[in-house]
């Protein structure tokens, strides 16, 4: 019997999710969202991806390629559903999918082997898993002899938002790609509807790791001399890999589509399309999430402590308190503790429009939660002032904030439960629940958890400047200087 072939799956976790703000953030993106299901997108990927195991197949603990500024999250998400990558690639600065497949490909060939790459977004929703696994598995065994195979979604309506793929019909289920088409205008999508021989592009490509990297050698030769110029001055860290920063700024920004996958039809390249029906969902807006939903009787779509009164085909998600809507058709409304959300559920990819508002005016809602999430636990900022702020605090047990100090405020702590072990100067205290310390503007501290249980804290802050910049540290477990 003939040795397995090695697979390698590949999620491009990168991105910031704009058209599904307010819940997607820059700090907290999409795909670190639970939009379906009890587990994030994110850890929806991981889990379909490790179901490819067969007898022919074999595979290889993931690798992510995202933002240095998730790579907790990351590992946290993992750690949940007990998967244990290979490796987490932490981009320097977003370069677009073509950069991240790339890095991906020469962290596979790091071993002499040359796997078979399974590359998919973090971000899609699947509800067949068994046909999902069936396509894949059936891609992977076509990639190992060279071919470069793209999953092609059957469409069910003329869907504008979506590229296509137009393939020539087979016998085999391994379709010859004719051609790729840009998003299409209704009329256009209504036409490849009806002809039949159009999928979706779903963005997910199977194909060696080797095949890749002989392809952008051709056609982008640029993206792979920048990108392996910053894979060779690469640093270690546990599980994370870091290419070089400045090499890293050179590599051109573009997408996998049009660096290699609409250059192969008519080239060498042998680029093949699998069919895949198996209810899949891209959640890039707010409509796309609302088609994946479970619906009520009246089409509506709704999470949280949501009350409804004549009101039809609506997604209504709450997050602190209770939203309730009356005579509503066809609408998004999003709320979270800082920032509400009502459109036209057929204009929910302008969303990103208010978003580049948002930016431009210099506003935070755009970046972060009020609850914001660290590799320590997470702290929630309840109330603000001119002077003053006020943060509910969670340390995991056994977890620790860095060993810091502040110039512009003082903060008060006061124990709600759990036990802190309370740094502050050259003393070390431990106070539990009720007790409370005072940590004097300029004074070296440091929270920990040193219990068996969640600490959890009330933090008032006062002073001239409360900015999360004001913090100089002097020792750090998780490897951060700012």
């Amino acid at each position: 019997m003939s040795s397995p072939i090695p697979v390698l799956p590949v999620i491009m976790a990168g991105g910031s999710g704009t058209r599904l703000w307010p819940l997607s953030r820059a700090g907290f993106p999409k795909q670190f969202l639970v939009l379906s299901g009890d587990d994030s997108l994110f850890q929806q990927a991981a889990q379909r991806l490790a179901g490819l195991a067969a007898d022919d197949i074999a595979v290889a603990p993931l690798v992510v390629v995202g933002n240095a500024e998730h790579r907790f999250l990351t590992l946290e998400q993992l750690r949940e559903i007990g998967h244990e990558p290979t490796a987490v690639l932490l981009e320097p600065s977003g370069r677009n999918t073509a950069p991240a497949l790339t890095l991906g490909a020469l962290q596979a060939l790091e071993g002499g082997v040359d796997p078979v790459l399974v590359v998919t977004p973090a971000d899609q929703t699947v509800a067949d898993g068994a046909a999902f696994t069936a396509a894949l598995q059936s891609a992977v065994r076509a990639a190992t002899e060279g071919a470069i195979v793209i999953l092609g979604i059957t469409p069910d309506r003329p869907e504008t938002g979506y590229g296509y793929i137009r393939a020539e019909a087979c016998a085999d289920g391994l379709h010859k790609v004719a051609r790729f088409v840009e998003k299409p205008d209704e009329e256009t999508a209504r036409r490849y509807l009806a002809e039949g021989d159009y999928t979706w592009n779903s963005g997910m490509f199977v194909l060696r790791a080797s095949t890749w990297m002989k392809a952008l050698d051709k056609f982008r030769p640029d993206i792979a001399a920048t990108t392996r110029a910053a894979w060779a001055v690469r640093q270690h860290d546990a599980c994370f890999v870091r290419p070089g920063k400045a090499e890293f700024a050179h590599v051109p920004s573009e997408s996998v589509d049009y660096a290699v996958m609409e250059q192969c039809p008519g080239s060498e390249f042998d680029i093949r399309m699998v069919a895949l029906d198996a209810g899949w969902n891209d959640l890039g807006a707010w409509d796309a999430v609302w088609q994946a939903g479970t619906k009520d009787a009246a089409g509506n779509t709704t999470t949280g402590d949501v009350m409804l009164e004549d009101t039809r085909n609506t997604l209504v998600h709450a997050t602190s308190r209770l939203v309730s809507t009356v005579g509503l058709s066809n609408i998004v409304v999003v709320e979270t503790p800082d920032a509400v959300l009502v459109a036209d559920r057929s204009r929910s990819q302008d969303v990103k429009r208010i978003v580049n508002r948002l930016t431009e005016k210099g506003r935070g809602e755009h970046t972060l939660h009020r609850k914001v999430h660290r590799p320590w636990g997470w702290y929630d900022s309840i109330d603000n002032g001119g002077r003053f702020q006020v943060k509910r605090i969670m340390v995991h047990p056994g977890a620790s904030l860095s060993l810091q100090m502040h110039h512009h405020r003082a903060e008060h702590w006061i124990v709600v439960t759990g036990t802190a072990e309370v740094t502050c100067g050259d003393k070390k205290v431990l106070l539990t629940e009720n007790q409370s310390t005072y940590i004097p503007l300029g004074e070296v501290h440091r929270l920990a958890n040193p219990g068996k249980v969640e600490l959890e804290i009330i933090e008032v802050q006062s002073g001239s400047y409360l900015g999360e910049d004001d913090i100089v540290r002097f020792e750090d477990t998780y490897g951060r200087t700012s």
